[in-house]
């Protein structure tokens, strides 16, 4: 088991290190509540992760394609395959402002509750890159959804952030605690504000106002 030295940082216990194609990787991240939702906010839920994929030419495009390249050159170490760390970082980017979220918000979540790891699965059972419950498949979504899938995880991980956001008022602190169970505690906000710093891009991270819809 490693640790990779951050000293600027807080970082969770170490994920443990298992063999390829076995157990999932474990991770030590918080937990969503698990919570009742109004009918109406359950349909407005369920409508935003209904899927729709990246468009193919999306990383190529002007407005985004400097802020891929850059954060991918920065992951390098932690996601070694080109494609697959292309891919993770344009979906990043598209799932983010789709839900009106920072996509640098974004990566700094992934950097403290998975590690990047895809399989990451926490003591509370929270699943992937942005280690989202179980409990919301069945809230908002279906069974059927695999929450290991990268655009499935991204999808629901963004617009959980972006429902606790909402009902926070934007008090991202407070957002940021539901996420990880741990509401009404500085330190993972504080952790997460600080990996935003160390994923603070040259290029221009939100082409749009935050909100808008991605361009098709």
């Amino acid at each position: 088991m490693t640790r990779e030295p951050k000293p600027a940082l807080r970082w969770p216990r170490a994920i443990l290190a298992l063999a390829l194609l076995a157990a999932p990787l474990a991770a030590h991240a918080g937990a969503q509540a698990e919570e009742a939702l109004a009918p109406s906010v359950a349909t407005v839920l369920s409508r935003a992760i209904s899927d729709r994929p990246v468009p193919a030419d999306y990383a190529s495009r002007a407005d985004v394609a400097a802020w891929i390249a850059e954060m991918s050159a920065r992951l390098a170490s932690r996601v070694p395959d080109g494609a697959e760390r292309r891919d993770l970082v344009a979906t990043v980017h598209y799932e983010a402002v789709r839900a009106g979220l920072d996509p640098q918000l974004v990566l700094a979540v992934m950097h403290h509750e998975s590690g990047f790891k895809k399989y990451a699965v926490s003591s509370a059972d929270a699943r992937g890159y942005m280690q989202v419950m179980p409990f919301w498949t069945r809230l908002i979504g279906s069974a059927e959804h695999n929450l290991f899938h990268l655009r499935t995880n991204l999808r629901y991980g963004c617009v959980i952030l972006r429902h606790y956001l909402d009902r926070e008022g934007g008090d991202l602190t407070r957002a940021l605690g539901r996420y990880n169970g741990s509401l009404g505690r500085s330190e993972y906000p504080n952790a997460v504000a600080a990996a935003m710093r160390r994923y603070e891009a040259r290029s221009p991270a939100i082409p749009l106002s935050l909100g808008a819809a991605v361009p098709r």
